[in-house]
Parts: C-alpha cells; structure tokens; sequence
C-alpha cells in the first residue's frame, strides 16, 4: 500500500473532465479522492479534449487532495491515448474498468502508479482475487451498474441479488491486503436511499464508495467515518488492554481487537 492510501478514502467523486465546471467546482468539495473521468461519462466524439482538459486540471493541481483519472478499458479504441496522456502527468492513481482478466492490467501498470480495478462482470469476479494480487493494484472498485445488467437483474438497483458478488469482491481485496470500495447510487436526488446504502456498503467491510454527485460527498463521508459510540468504545479497548486474552464489558477481547480500534481511531482526523 503506497503512503498516499494508507488511509484508505471514503468517498471516491467521479469528475467528467469534458466537464469545465465540474473540474473547478471539485476544488473545494470534501471528496476523500476525485476520479477525472476520461470513460463513460465523456462521448466519444468529446474523448481527445477530454483528455486535453484533464491534463490541464492537473498540471493546475487539486491541493491537499488525492486524485485519480479513470481510463478507458481494454480493448477501447481511446485506452492507449489515455495511458499516454498520463505519463507525464502527477496523479495518485489511475482507476481501470472492467477489468475481466489480470493480463489487461499490463499496459496500465508500465506507468508505475498505483492502479484501482473495476470489477463489472461475471468473469472479473471469478478473477477477483487474482485481479486483487496484481503488485500495481491497490483496490477493487465493484461496479455493479454493469455487473447488474451482465446478471440480466430484472431490477438493476437490486444488490440483494448481487450479494454473493459482492462480497466476493470484499473477499478478494482483503485476501490479498487490498482496499475496496462500493460501487455508485444512481438515485442522485433520494438522499435517504443514499444514506441506507453507504452505511450498507459500510457494514459490508467497504472502505469507501464512489459517487456520481457532489450532494453525496459529506453524506459519503459521515456514513464511513467511526461514530461517537464506536470512538468510545475503541478507547476503551485500547485503555483497558493489558496483553493477550481479557474479558473486557462481558466479551472477550485479544490483540486483534485492540488492533482494530487502532485502525478505527486513525481515520478519524482524516
């Protein structure tokens, strides 16, 4: 894991860069991480001065922010032009959909950044964990817009029916010490159904989720971060921890806890 994901972000904002405003208002929004997004959110006929303008915007910097550029996939006629867009460019990362296979990771690795891959079908979820052991690879991003329409789900928003996917995906990442994140809320306008999937996505072991919206960056944000009751909690572990086995409020607690209240207590000054 690089230094810039040791802690892992919580919200993850796709920002169109055929989208001038969109660039520039992304400067002062509270994402964890921007995502220029150079694949589906650009036409085709917009693709070379998409490329153009996320150049731009990252040559004028997003300070004090993690930022990725999602490229085109494998196979897509723009994936060479992008890669070759980037060589010269600072980013954190570069975000790779629909990835089915460990080898279409090749060409994006030679840049040497550290790569996020999108798990979108039936195929790249069996290839999940190997997908998750690839060296260039610091997480699996589930996207299920597409994973939904590959399963032929009736209804598409339905991930009850996507479940065993994704946690296969969570199981994948953490199998090989990988970071995970959830996959958008569609519904840009249903702030409660937002907020019961990220804390869904969350319970599920999610690191994070990625956003199509700048209204779900702080409702991101809170629904990942520790709450007061679990802040509580996690010191009182650390405090009461002597070493070992020990019963601690009627449980007991070893090492591994006290581990994980330490992790909790680290996001908490993000």
């Amino acid at each position: 894991m690089t230094d810039a994901f040791a802690l892992p972000p919580r919200s993850l904002l796709y920002v169109p860069a055929s989208n001038a405003r969109a660039l520039e208002k992304a400067r002062g929004l509270a994402a964890d991480m921007l995502i220029i997004d150079l694949e589906d959110s650009v036409k085709a006929d917009a693709k070379v001065t998409a490329r153009d303008a996320m150049r731009a915007a990252l040559a004028a910097g997003y300070p004090g922010k993690r930022v990725a550029v999602r490229v085109n996939a494998h196979g897509h006629a723009e994936q060479a032009s992008d890669l070759a867009a980037l060589r010269d460019v600072a980013c954190d990362a570069i975000v790779v959909p629909k990835v089915d296979a460990i080898e279409e990771l090749a060409a994006p690795a030679a840049l040497g950044k550290p790569l996020f891959a999108m798990i979108e079908s039936p195929a790249a979820v069996y290839a999940a964990r190997a997908i998750a052991a690839h060296g260039a690879v610091a997480g699996l991003i589930a996207g299920l817009n597409d994973l939904a329409i590959a399963l032929k789900l009736p209804d598409v928003t339905d991930r009850a029916a996507m479940s065993l996917a994704i946690q296969t995906i969570i199981l994948a990442a953490r199998a090989e010490g990988k970071l995970a994140f959830d996959g958008v809320f569609n519904a840009i306008d249903d702030a409660p159904g937002f907020a019961v999937e990220a804390a869904e996505g969350r319970r599920l072991g999610f690191d994070g989720k990625t956003l199509i919206h700048p209204a779900q960056v702080d409702p991101c944000n809170a629904a990942f971060a520790p709450t007061l009751a679990e802040i509580a909690e996690a010191e009182a572990i650390i405090a009461a921890a002597t070493g070992g086995a020990q019963r601690f409020h009627g449980r007991m607690i070893e090492d591994m806890h006290v581990a994980q209240a330490r992790a909790l207590l680290a996001r908490i000054d993000k």
